[in-house]
């Protein structure tokens, strides 16, 4: 598929993984890529690489409102697609979030999405048409252990998101879940920061499994051994392009065997034994 020239897409969380894959991507594709990040230093970077790139900040209002109409006057006031995507994990036990923490990641992952989701809608009610393409996780319907606020935004952003699909029935505005499984990116080592900003682990009733799962794996190097279900972000690109270009995009986009995998068993098992094999993972 080919899109028409210039058609515009607007990607959050460009600076690396899969907002940057997704951007190059769509840019070589012959759109319009408005690709935002939180820092200006990436995005100095992105725009060396020729992207068009701008501060979007999700948990500053303004950053926001300023960023989208930013991206309204580059595009001359046309959006045809919102890849909302920039978001990270604080890991730990539900019960050793703080609050504050937990409000926060919120504010990251899922009350900035809404507040960027709303403001694009009425341009895509103006032109009759638009596609809002919401990168979730199987984790946004998959619990794990010790992922507990991140779990959440992404449980938070499927309700939101099937619920806001039925809204816009009738109408040419598609609402789409992309749902990836592990893929090739920095979100644990941006996540070990948060984690030790926030969560006092050695005074947790929980201490012996950090010690034994969670720390390791968040210590673990970025180039070290791949999970063997993991893949890269082109996986996921595959599915943006598609969502973006089909005349009939799918409601969802599972990716990895994890993803697919995890799925089946939701509909196939018991929740006791579903939580029997998830305590294990």
């Amino acid at each position: 598929m080919h899109p028409p020239q210039k058609k515009t897409i607007l990607i959050t969380g460009c600076s690396s993984g899969i907002g940057y894959d997704s951007a190059l991507a769509m840019k070589a594709r012959g759109w319009q890529v408005l690709a935002t990040c939180r820092r200006q230093a990436d995005c100095a970077r992105l725009r060396a690489l020729g992207l068009d790139s701008f501060i979007l900040d999700y948990e500053d209002r303004q950053s926001i409102e300023e960023g989208f109409q930013q991206a309204l006057d580059r595009s001359g006031g046309r959006l045809d697609v919102v890849f909302n995507n920039g978001a990270y994990a604080i890991p730990g036990a539900i019960e050793d979030v703080p609050t504050m923490a937990m409000r926060q990641i919120f504010e990251a992952n899922f009350f900035g999405w809404h507040h960027l989701s709303c403001l694009a809608l009425p341009v895509m009610r103006r032109q009759n048409s638009g596609r809002l393409l919401i990168n979730s996780s199987v984790l946004g319907f998959a619990a794990l252990r010790f992922r507990g606020a991140y779990n959440a935004t992404k449980f938070a952003l499927e309700g939101w998101a099937d619920t806001l699909r039925l809204e816009l029935a009738g109408t040419n505005i598609k609402v789409v879940l992309i749902e990836p499984g592990p893929i090739s990116t920095r979100i644990r080592a941006n996540s070990y920061p948060h984690f030790k900003k926030w969560i006092d682990w050695r005074a947790s009733a929980l201490r012996p499994l950090y010690e034994e799962v969670l720390i390791p794996r968040l210590k673990a190097p970025q180039d070290g051994p791949k999970d063997r279900f993991e893949l890269p972000p082109a996986a996921v690109t595959r599915a943006i392009i598609h969502a973006s270009e089909s005349p009939a995009p799918r409601l969802r986009y599972r990716i990895t065997a994890v993803t697919k995998t995890a799925a089946i068993l939701k509909r196939l098992l018991p929740g006791h034994m579903l939580d029997w094999l998830f305590v294990r993972l």
